[in-house]
């Protein structure tokens, strides 16, 4: 369905007014970005293929702070384009029939700077001290590159960055090509994988690349004087994912990296197939421990298996606040059981007004989401079993990979691969505001 604001331009989805446009996908984003470090400035191209899903005579895209200076439609100029309300509106100079497949060439440049949300606070590019990240969720990715910014549409992308050469850029994928021309350094990197535009990241900074010890290829980009910190917080990450492979299912990319950035972050940042730290995080205590395992797990909860309407946000959150629990119970300490018990009791305490599969924009980040979402995935383990839980993921992971889900999607398949009724109990946890009690532990 395409909402309209009072500029009649579309949405996609009413938790994130304002952006995306349901009437036509990408398949392909190809961005060429050249940025300078100490003037912040960017100028960038981006060549998307993509595909009417109706009939159009004009493409929206999400474009904020930053100016479109060239556009074509395959090869063509277009009858005109304008900037919109951080939008890009392109009206076609042939109209063209659903289902047909074109391209857009975007030239774009600026001085990028986060997007604020009323709902959601700012997110996107934003400069460090010395260097860039890139924080996308909800609504940054328009903050860097012209796109149609909804979770529904995932899209394969080859990300490159020119930039000064004291610099290391790290990007979504796997790097395909490193190449230093006189006074810059170019970065490619290739996500072959679908990815949604929220999970676009680029991170710029004086790092140094490291390679851990695992199952699969595993990186890190430090400051390179982080200390022993890092150990300290991420020593362990090799075994949360075989941990997390043998309850989740085939780790879904083929590598993992993670970044920390020598500024102090307030919280982690997801991202396909990296997750982004302060230094402030490179510490041995729980709270920071648990959010290393948190971000990992979103490899296979949100960023794999992906929500196709931000309501369901707990398919992601509520998952990876639970994936924290069974890291704990599976490195030694406390049971899952016990967190979850620990974390009812606190919630029973608090305001009875979130509805899990529908918390409004307002709620859709608060903390008792997280935690009624894991709650939900123990209250199921509880009811099947711990062997017939754990199939479940795997195999909810292994039917979507690469795809996109709902929460009515979920009820379904943990009822029919469970072979158990989970109505009433789904019923509870997803659709009343009230706090269930937790079934007895066996």
């Amino acid at each position: 369905m395409s909402l309209r604001n009072s500029a009649d331009l579309p949405t996609s989805d009413p938790y994130l007014p304002g952006h995306g446009d349901p009437a036509w996908s990408a398949t392909h984003y190809a961005l060429d970005l050249q940025y300078d470090v100490s003037g912040n400035r960017l100028r960038g191209q981006v060549v998307l293929d993509a595909v009417a899903e109706h009939d159009l005579t004009r493409v929206v895209l999400d474009l904020a702070h930053l100016r479109a200076t060239k556009v074509t439609v395959d090869g063509a100029e277009p009858a005109k384009y304008a900037a919109r309300d951080n939008r890009l509106v392109v009206t076609l100079r042939r109209p063209l029939s659903a289902g047909t497949n074109f391209r857009l060439l975007v030239k774009y440049e600026g001085q990028p700077r986060p997007l604020v949300d009323r709902h959601h606070g700012d997110a996107g590019w934003e400069e460090l001290e010395d260097g860039v990240i890139v924080a996308g969720q909800p609504h940054g990715a328009p903050t860097w590159f012209p796109c149609n910014d909804r979770p529904d549409n995932k899209a394969s992308y080859t990300i490159s960055v020119t930039t000064q050469p004291e610099y290391v850029v790290v990007a979504n994928g796997e790097l395909a090509l490193r190449r230093r021309r006189g006074a810059t350094t170019r970065w490619t990197y290739q996500q072959l994988e679908p990815m949604a535009t929220y999970l676009a990241t680029v991170q710029i900074g004086r790092y140094e690349l490291r390679e851990l010890d695992a199952s699969v290829p595993m990186l890190a980009a430090v400051p390179p004087d982080v200390g022993d910190g890092f150990e300290a917080a991420f020593g362990r990450q090799p075994e949360m994912l075989v941990a997390f492979t043998e309850r989740f299912g085939p780790y879904p990319f083929p590598s993992y990296t993670v970044v920390v950035t020598p500024d102090d972050l307030e919280i982690p940042l997801e991202s396909q197939t990296l997750s982004t730290f302060g230094r402030n995080f490179c510490r041995d205590d729980w709270d920071a421990i648990r959010l290393v395992a948190h971000e990992l797990s979103h490899q296979w909860f949100g960023n794999t298996a992906t929500l196709r309407e931000w309501k369901d946000i707990w398919l992601h959150e509520g998952f990876a606040c639970y994936s924290e629990w069974i890291w704990s119970e599976e490195s030694g300490g406390d049971s899952a059981d016990t967190w979850a018990r620990r974390h009812h009791d606190r919630l029973a305490d608090l305001e009875q007004d979130l509805v899990l599969a529908d918390p409004g924009p307002e709620l859709m980040f608060d903390d008792r989401l997280y935690k009624r979402g894991a709650l939900t995935l123990h209250a199921v383990r509880l009811t099947v079993g711990d062997d017939a839980f754990f199939d479940l993921l795997r195999s909810w992971v292994t039917h979507h990979r690469g795809g996109t889900v709902s929460t009515a999607e979920f009820v379904a398949f943990a009822g029919d691969r469970t072979g158990t009724d989970l109505d009433d109990l789904f019923k509870c946890w997803l659709q009343q505001p009230e706090l269930p009690d937790l079934p007895a532990a066996s």
